[in-house]
């Protein structure tokens, strides 16, 4: 079976065994086209209004379906770090395809190849590694204690994981060769107060583990595989 049969078939079962189990979805195929454009979105802030304009539903059946992709383990909800601090932040989730592959069966890119060099290799990256990492606490029977940072000057943060009450700061990036630009953002954990800040990270495609150095700030980037 060819991966293009495999995720179409994985489609048809999604809809007829675990939807029609939740819920009635009245119209199957704008269903569907709802799952394409939540996958278009992965890594992107919520935005239920133009996900049902885009859809042509109503936005009140945008949020009823995107939570049906939740509870059926098909999205992941990632929701933005608010407690203890200084500056005004967001306060909607981002969203998460948690299978990169049917994400990218639904957006159609053709090929591993064809998306390295597509304008959403970054998200899907992104998704990736937020996916492993989730994986990677539900298989010690935990939920994944993970949030992001976006304030009102959009000044982001891919990820906080949250232990013992420290904070790590983790920076996503698709590149082999890290720089002071991937830690330009990290600065801003010294405005979140009451809490313990552990060692930055950047996750990305070195080979080795490197020290990288903006301003005060110091991170490790560290290869894919300590994930």
């Amino acid at each position: 079976m060819s991966q293009k049969d495999f995720y179409a078939s994985y489609i048809k079962t999604y809809i007829e065994r675990d939807i029609r189990k939740l819920t009635q979805v009245a119209d199957e195929t704008q269903f569907i086209q709802f799952i394409t454009v939540a996958a278009s979105r992965t890594s992107q802030l919520v935005n239920y209004g133009d996900m049902a304009r885009e859809c042509g539903i109503s936005e009140v059946t945008a949020k009823k379906w995107l939570l049906l992709l939740v509870t059926s383990g098909l999205v992941y909800l990632l929701r933005p770090y608010s407690a203890n601090v200084e500056k005004r932040v967001v306060k909607t989730p981002k969203l998460y395809f948690m299978d990169t592959g049917l994400a990218a069966y639904l957006t159609r890119w053709a090929s591993p190849e064809v998306m390295q060099s597509g304008a959403m290799v970054g998200a899907f990256f992104e998704t990736y590694v937020v996916g492993e990492i989730i994986k990677s606490f539900a298989n010690n029977g935990e939920d994944a204690p993970i949030y992001f940072y976006r304030d009102k000057d959009k000044v982001e943060i891919d990820l906080l994981i949250e232990e013992n009450n420290t904070l790590y700061p983790v920076e996503i990036k698709k590149t082999a060769s890290p720089n002071s630009e991937d830690a330009k953002n990290l600065y801003i954990t010294s405005r979140i107060k009451n809490v313990q800040i552990g060692q930055n990270v950047i996750l990305c495609n070195t080979d080795k583990v490197v020290s990288v150095q903006k301003g005060d700030v110091t991170a490790l980037a560290i290869p894919l595989e300590f994930v």
